[in-house]
């Protein structure tokens, strides 16, 4: 048996180590990473069908380097261990985990025995093992009335990169009426109070974009990984732009 564990803590890679290695005891080979490119050079070449993975890594997210590891081999067990429960996160394993694979979602919080029985259950009983608060944000997301759906989240993003309405509707193909709905969609789930047409400055306290990153933030809606890929792909869609001008 062979897993792989990504964890840039030392004393959390020896916690996670010590217990599979006692629940496996002489069947199991342990090879352990703090960077998120090494793990996926790791899975590449080694192939571990049991990953425990945190989801803050150097040089890659664990986001990054599941999607390389999945895009592999699909039926890779990963069990995601995380200080964070954040909606960011959340969403972004959603996005990615194969039709019908195993995996696990578990808190750092979680007591040793908690983590025993989620090794356990993902690795060897084949089981979807996710943390209690991470499940409720599952459902949060996946409401059609309160969750953002994936387009709104998009809007979300563009905002906090600081685009414009009218670039939003060039990136996203919409005209800009189109996407000044689908923003303002965005502000009412997030509670964002927009002021009415012809109410001037005086109309309300906030400024609605600003609002709106700030609330997403205090949400866990999105976080710092979440920027940074995002900057990374309007890079890249920039590029081609400017590429298409030439």
């Amino acid at each position: 048996m062979l897993v792989m564990v990504a964890e840039d803590d030392g004393l959390h890679r020896a916690f996670v180590r010590n217990i599979i290695e006692h629940l496996w005891l002489g069947n199991v080979e342990v090879i352990e990473t703090g960077r998120g490119d090494v793990a996926m050079d790791l899975a590449r070449n080694r192939e571990p069908p049991y990953v425990v993975l945190d989801l803050q890594l150097p040089k890659a997210t664990g986001i990054e380097v599941a999607r390389s590891i999945w895009h592999r081999r699909a039926d890779t067990h990963i069990l995601f261990w995380s200080n964070f429960a954040d909606e960011s996160y959340v969403r972004g394993v959603a996005r990615i985990v194969p039709p019908g694979t195993v995996y696990g979602y578990v808190l750092k919080s979680a007591s040793e025995e908690g983590m025993r029985s989620a090794l356990r259950g993902v690795f060897a009983e084949g089981h979807c093992i996710i943390d209690r608060e991470v499940r409720g944000i599952q459902h949060r997301v996946q409401d059609r009335l309160e969750g953002i759906t994936d387009s709104e989240y998009e809007s979300l993003l563009d905002v906090a990169l600081g685009l414009t309405d009218k670039a939003i509707a060039t990136r996203r193909g919409l005209s800009t009426r189109g996407a000044q709905a689908r923003i303002r969609h965005l502000y009412e789930k997030l509670g964002v109070a927009v002021p009415e047409e012809g109410a001037g400055e005086g109309g309300s306290l906030f400024n609605s974009r600003t609002r709106a990153i700030c609330l997403a933030l205090a949400r866990g809606l999105i976080n710092a990984d979440a920027l940074r890929r995002a900057q990374e792909s309007l890079d890249a869609w920039l590029a081609q732009t400017a590429t298409r001008k030439e």
